[in-house]
């Protein structure tokens, strides 16, 4: 457990020393903040316009409209986000020649690998609550539901936590941090646009395809609506990347 520590010490330590970790927060900052203003804004002129024209008949749920707008595009956000996020983890390591240091420690391969995907896990979450600045608005202005906005932040985190399982995965095949994003972001928006494929397939196919989407499953939870099939599904995925990466330093060690 030390050793974990030790490891996600380092690698918090090392976001925050190169320009990524700014450069990330204050993109997905200004990203969330000014979708955000847009869609309030585009939502209050919506219920205005009903209003005049005699359409408002029945209450507007305006922080409702707004959360699950705001949550679905930064679920968007997130995959452009995420690459830069775990493109250095390993091929960093690999670039400077210190990943055979690493791998011929106490530390191990595993508790390497945890100690790693929990720094990229911990600053997941801190984007998180520096975006919750922007939510707070809602509370400051109104009464919204806490708990569809609650539902909406475990959903992106289970979603931000398969891709950051993805991209260090990739991150362990290459020493190129470039090579590490672009094909990291490709497979993202792939399984991302997957669902759109399912349109042309028929029966168990059509299933199977939108089962393996990643961003269908974040719908429930944008709705306020927690289910442990969507649940089960990311951190299948988390696991799956996370044997994958597993393997793949394993190979290396053997390969040194």
């Amino acid at each position: 457990m030390q050793n974990i520590l030790a490891i996600w010490q380092r690698e918090i330590k090392a976001y925050f020393v190169s320009p990524v970790a700014y450069v990330v927060l204050t993109v997905f900052l200004f990203l969330s903040g000014f979708f955000f203003y847009s869609i309030l804004t585009a939502v209050i002129q919506n219920t205005m316009m009903q209003g005049q024209f005699g359409q408002g008949t029945q209450p507007v749920d305006v922080p409702g409209i707004v959360t699950r707008s705001f949550f679905g595009t930064m679920g968007v956000v997130l995959l452009f986000m995420i690459p830069m996020l775990t493109m250095g983890l390993f091929a960093e390591e690999k670039k400077r020649g210190t990943i055979e240091l690493l791998l011929t420690t106490p530390v191990g391969n595993f508790q390497a690998l945890i100690g790693k995907y929990l720094a990229s896990l911990t600053f997941l979450v801190i984007m998180f609550f520096a975006s919750g600045i922007t939510i707070s608005a809602l509370f400051i202005y109104g009464k919204p539901d806490w708990k569809p906005i609650l539902s909406g932040y475990l959903g992106l985190f289970l979603y931000g936590a398969a891709l950051l399982a993805l991209g260090l995965f990739i991150s362990t095949l290459t020493e190129n941090q470039i090579v590490a994003v672009v094909v990291t972001f490709g497979i993202i928006l792939v399984l991302w646009l997957i669902e759109s494929f399912a349109m042309s397939a028929e029966g168990v196919t059509k299933d199977v395809i939108s089962y393996l989407s990643v961003i269908g499953h974040l719908e429930d939870f944008i709705k306020g609506v927690i289910d442990t099939g969507h649940m089960i599904f990311y951190l299948t995925f988390v696991f799956v990347g996370l044997f994958l990466a597993y393997r793949s330093l394993e190979s290396m060690r053997w390969k040194s």
